[in-house]
């Protein structure tokens, strides 16, 4: 695997090396070893499934605060996704600034999103899966999220936006009241 680190502090791309035959091909997506070796999370308590219908459909951005943060590990196996990432620790010298790059089923490539991270994608296929592996489980009371609109972030989404949840769209903008996570 090689780990790319980002321009957001904790954050990676991850790119697999597939080993190819007439058959097709293997690929290690997560090593204990060589993710502890990057200084990353290794114990993961979940892993998620998710299908999106519709090229242009948003989803998310979505994280946990403490004490139920988590890390993710996302992977695109059917279509293609733009998966995006805010950051939304208060005290990081990179808060609110946003990182998007495609996932998809032919370039295997994978993101790492850190603790104090918003997640989302938009889906530029007209059927998209992806799955994620968590590192802390669920907890309602603990759920925020940015609006995938936000003027303040101005994330630059590739596609016209086509569908967006109810509920994604009930996450208020920032105001001056939205001071982030503290770790």
């Amino acid at each position: 695997m090689i780990f790319n680190p980002l321009s957001l502090p904790g954050a990676f791309t991850i790119d697999v090396q597939p080993f190819q035959d007439a058959r097709g091909f293997f690929t290690r997506t997560f090593c204990e070893n060589e993710f502890s070796q990057q200084g990353l999370i290794t114990h993961f308590v979940q892993a998620n499934h998710s299908g999106t219908k519709g090229k242009g459909v948003i989803r998310g951005m979505h994280y946990q605060s403490p004490p139920h943060g988590e890390v993710k590990l996302v992977k695109c196996v059917q279509g293609a996704v733009f998966d995006v990432i805010i950051d939304v620790r208060a005290e990081s010298p990179t808060f609110l600034q946003w990182y998007g790059i495609e996932l998809t089923v032919e370039n295997k490539r994978m993101m790492y999103v850190p603790v104090g991270f918003a997640h989302g994608f938009q889906s530029l296929s007209e059927y998209s899966e992806i799955t994620y592996m968590v590192s802390n489980f669920y907890n309602r009371e603990s759920e925020g999220g940015i609006r995938y609109d936000d003027p303040k972030v101005k994330i630059n989404w590739p596609l016209p936006v086509t569908l967006v949840s109810d509920k994604d769209m009930g996450i208020p903008l920032i105001n001056e009241k939205f001071k982030g996570i503290i770790l």
